[in-house]
């Protein structure tokens, strides 16, 4: 199944436990195909397993792909793209939400390039408490191997020019919808 392009979806985070680590109430969806999703979120709603709730800063296009084991969310802010990158499982739709098992490690783009791998003690405790199969440590390795190599050649999503013609396209839609 396939969200509608020009509609608003949910995004759910789970943990590989079966339980929601985050709810994003709304997410506009600009493209999407077997393969990937593309969804924008701007001053959206999120709600957190602690109970925190809180609406995102900046405009984010997030990057969700059927077939590999991460997503990229590329923040538009006023110094610069930042990338906060998810490893976690292949996305799937259901009709109402998009959704992913978070995998705890995130690696961390700077718009200087710079990039922080954040979460890793995270990841072994929850590996322990959640039994994660000894599969997903070889499966995350290999993506975040692709993900570094994707940014360092500055291929999609990581190229600012790209996620800059994505944002108007989205607003361009937001615009039409509004008419």
């Amino acid at each position: 199944m396939i969200p509608t392009e020009g509609k608003y979806v949910k995004i759910l985070s789970y943990k590989h436990d079966g339980h929601i680590r985050r709810l994003w109430d709304q997410g506009f969806v600009l493209e999407a195909d077997e393969d990937h999703f593309v969804i924008v979120t701007n001053k959206t709603w999120v709600k957190d397993d602690d109970g925190h709730h809180w609406y995102t800063r900046e405009p984010a296009i997030c990057y969700f792909y059927s077939d590999k084991w991460y997503n990229v969310i590329a923040m538009l802010r006023e110094t610069g793209i930042y990338y906060y990158c998810n490893l976690a499982s292949p996305v799937l739709y259901d009709g109402e939400a998009v959704k992913y098992i978070d995998y705890d490690l995130d690696y961390k783009i700077y718009p200087d390039g710079s990039i922080v791998l954040l979460d890793e003690e995270e990841y072994r405790q929850h590996s322990q408490e959640m039994a994660y199969p000894e599969e997903i440590d070889g499966i995350l390795k290999k993506y975040m191997a692709e993900i570094k190599s994707l940014h360092q050649q500055n291929a999609k999503p990581f190229d600012k020019e790209f996620n800059e013609k994505q944002f108007n396209q989205y607003l361009q839609q937001l615009s039409q919808i509004e008419k």
